[in-house]
């Protein structure tokens, strides 16, 4: 019997995305570059949210014993010892020998990794946030390296974009976590902040019915007005840049318009599964967005 090769599955999770990861329109090592970052990206959560495909490759393929496979921690700091190969050494994990290559053309560092994998650390450890600015704290570790490695991939890193991709990082991951509260709550993990929730008379056990109360719905819906706030202060991103960067920087912030367009037209009741938005409805925000960064640039 053939067993399923694990990389190969971790990288097949970028059609699942709100936005596209590395669409063809791009150079090509430019789309190898982001897929190598990707794959980087997907493996640590899938360890952090255990998962990984079965089998056990991914443990092997890090020196960790089979009886140790499914302690996160364990894995993520085999991981991080692997990434550590990818600068100084040999690394040992398929995806990450792909990123090396990467890592030397692009001159990437490893802070924007590491941050990747401390925020999954910190999944083990902290499963509710008590306010907004600790989840902010949270997606400076969980959102905003993976925009600063796209700029760094792309050799447009400056001091007003990082500032910009960090906020329509940020405000991706929000409304990620809206989107999957119920699955989420399944890992006994609450990204909504607690003093929200007490704002909105929300209980934990309000959010483990199939369908969200008018509470619910009303802090899902101020959650996501400040996702959107986000994306509007990051969108100036979009129209820094040229050629069919600024088309790929479009895509994310239209992911997130759309997906918030997703939950809007739910009701904001995010509990009977996730909303998500059609390729349709990305594109005419892909559209909107392009035409916003002409009107500001």
């Amino acid at each position: 019997m053939r067993t399923a090769n694990p990389s190969r599955a971790t990288l097949d999770k970028a059609t699942d995305e709100n936005f596209p990861v590395a669409p063809f329109f791009l150079p090509r090592a430019w789309r190898d570059d982001l897929m190598a970052v990707y794959g980087f990206a997907r493996l640590v959560d899938d360890i952090g949210d255990g998962d990984l495909a079965p089998g056990g490759a991914d443990a092997r393929h890090l020196g960790v014993a089979a009886a140790d496979a499914d302690d996160r921690l364990v894995m993520l700091d085999a991981f991080e010892a692997d990434l550590r190969r990818v600068f100084d050494g040999t690394p040992w994990h398929p995806l990450l020998m792909a990123l090396q290559p990467t890592v030397r053309r692009c001159a990437l560092t490893p802070e924007p990794f590491l941050g990747l994998i401390a925020a999954n650390r910190q999944d083990q450890r902290v499963r509710r946030y008590e306010t907004y600015e600790d989840l902010l704290a949270y997606c400076e570790l969980s959102a905003n390296p993976v925009g600063r490695l796209v700029l760094g991939i792309t050799g447009t890193t400056s001091p007003e974009r990082v500032r910009r991709s960090d906020a329509i990082c940020t405000a991706l991951q929000i409304v990620e976590h809206l989107q999957d509260v119920k699955e989420d709550l399944g890992r006994d993990r609450i990204y909504l902040p607690a003093e929200d929730m007490s704002r909105f008379h929300v209980t934990e056990a309000d959010l483990a019915v199939p369908a969200g109360s008018a509470s619910v719905r009303a802090l899902v819906a101020f959650e996501a007005e400040r996702a959107g706030s986000l994306l509007n202060e990051g969108t100036p991103l979009v129209g820094s840049v040229h050629g069919r960067l600024k088309l790929l920087l479009a895509g994310f912030v239209a992911g997130g318009r759309a997906a918030l367009d997703a939950v809007a037209a739910a009701g904001h009741d995010v509990l009977p599964g996730p909303p998500k938005p059609t390729k349709a409805r990305l594109m005419r925000e892909v559209g909107a967005v392009l035409r916003r960064a002409r009107r500001e640039g």
